[in-house]
């Protein structure tokens, strides 16, 4: 079977699509080495707006990046279709190449990636299923209202054609599917809850370990609350150092690391928080993780925390549990409800008080009844978010959609 996937970029720094697709495809290589005479290997392909030469992000897929160098010059990068992604090359070769797939899966919404996909699949022969990746989730109305106006124009000659007429739209929750009920007018959506997941925590323990503190010196040998996401606003990044500043004097031998990449420059002013608080020296800024340090990172926290205002899914939030972290998590994590029933964690709303509530209950907690969290976080993490548990999910929907 053959499956290619429309993604807008490959760049890790986006967030969780690219990495779940790569887990899926190393998955089912893997798969197709272990019994290569069953159902038949899948091929997967990958078509994306990366400049020309990208090499391939894994030796499981193929890459077609057929985007255009961006601008060296910051000013040219904020022309709307630079920022937009729009690719000449880009509906030609779907075109050309539909027929080739068995099935085609794009990713996200809100880029040329999807007009290009709407354009040259919306109407015609070709299967498609469409993951929004929490994309149609209102908090963005909320948050960016005109943005949203904007959005709506668009949805009536793009988003709203290409996702009426898909074979599926995938929602990796059925919360996500819930909260995108008439997100934008007309709203005829082929809605199925999917799900999603990512790869187990691998070996080398000691390792990973040292390869994350070596990294932060800083640190020493500290025990430290997680951050590991993107530094956006979405994610609640100002929430957690309020909160952290809050109980920091009560637990004068804890610090909090924010890792991450800072892709809309909110690092200084979150920095100028934190040493306002007083807690500059105890808050830890390694950047993007990946990698043994990233896994080190999850490995060693007393408590992954992400008190994010919108999160589809949640792919590090699954990490954190595969590495057997309890995680303390805000309600509009969309896997939060998974983590309340096999108590797998904390949660509470995205607000400066709940955030802080999420670090006070987990430190009040004894050392024995946070190690149980951490076991049945790892549990939960292979019953439910495994990425062999989410492939034979999706794999079955891709089949019966091919």
């Amino acid at each position: 079977m053959q499956i290619l996937h429309v993604i807008a970029s490959i760049d890790p720094r986006g967030g969780g699509p690219i990495e779940g697709l790569l887990q899926q495809a190393r998955h089912r290589a893997s798969l197709a080495r272990a019994a290569p005479g069953d159902a038949g290997p899948v091929h997967t392909h990958i078509l994306s707006l990366d400049p020309p030469g990208t090499p391939s992000p894994s030796a499981e897929v193929r890459l077609f990046p057929l985007g255009r160098r961006r601008p060296a010059s910051r000013w040219a990068r904020r022309l709307p279709w630079v920022h937009y992604g729009y690719a000449p090359d880009f509906v030609p070769w779907l075109r050309r190449h539909a027929r080739d797939y068995d099935l085609i899966v794009i990713n996200g919404l809100w880029n040329y990636a999807t007009l290009g996909a709407r354009r040259a699949l919306a109407g015609g022969d070709a299967r498609y299923v469409v993951y929004t990746h929490g994309m149609l989730d209102p908090w963005f109305k909320q948050a960016h209202p005109l943005k949203s106006m904007l959005k709506q124009v668009f949805w009536l000659f793009c988003e709203g054609p290409l996702l009426n007429r898909a074979t599926a739209v995938c929602f990796t929750t059925q919360d996500e599917m819930d909260r995108a009920q008439n997100a934008f007018w007309p709203y005829a959506v082929p809605g199925i809850v999917a799900g999603y997941g990512t790869g187990d925590i691998p070996s080398g323990a000691d390792g990973q370990a040292a390869a994350f503190r070596a990294g932060l010196p800083a640190l020493g040998a500290r025990p430290y609350l997680l951050y590991l996401s993107r530094i956006h606003p979405k994610k609640g990044c100002d929430l957690l150092i309020a909160a952290f500043g809050a109980i920091a004097a009560d637990h004068p031998g804890l610090d909090l690391v924010m890792a991450g990449p800072d892709q809309v420059g909110w690092g200084a002013q979150l920095r100028a928080q934190a040493e306002a608080l007083g807690i500059g020296d105890r808050v830890h800024w390694p950047g993007m993780l990946a990698g043994a340090a990233k896994w080190g990172a999850f490995r060693g926290a007393a408590a992954f925390v992400l008190p994010s205002h919108q999160e589809n899914f949640g792919i590090v939030v699954a990490e954190a549990m595969a590495a057997g972290r309890p995680v303390l998590v805000s309600d509009k994590v969309n896997i939060w409800r998974e983590v309340d029933a096999s108590r797998s964690g904390l949660v509470d709303t995205d607000d400066g008080p709940g955030t802080r509530r999420l670090l006070e209950r987990f430190l009040a907690l004894p050392a024995d009844e946070r190690d149980a969290m951490g076991g049945r976080a790892r549990t939960c993490f292979l019953e439910r978010f495994d990425i062999r548990q989410a492939c034979a999910t999706i794999d079955r929907l891709i089949r019966e959609a091919a």
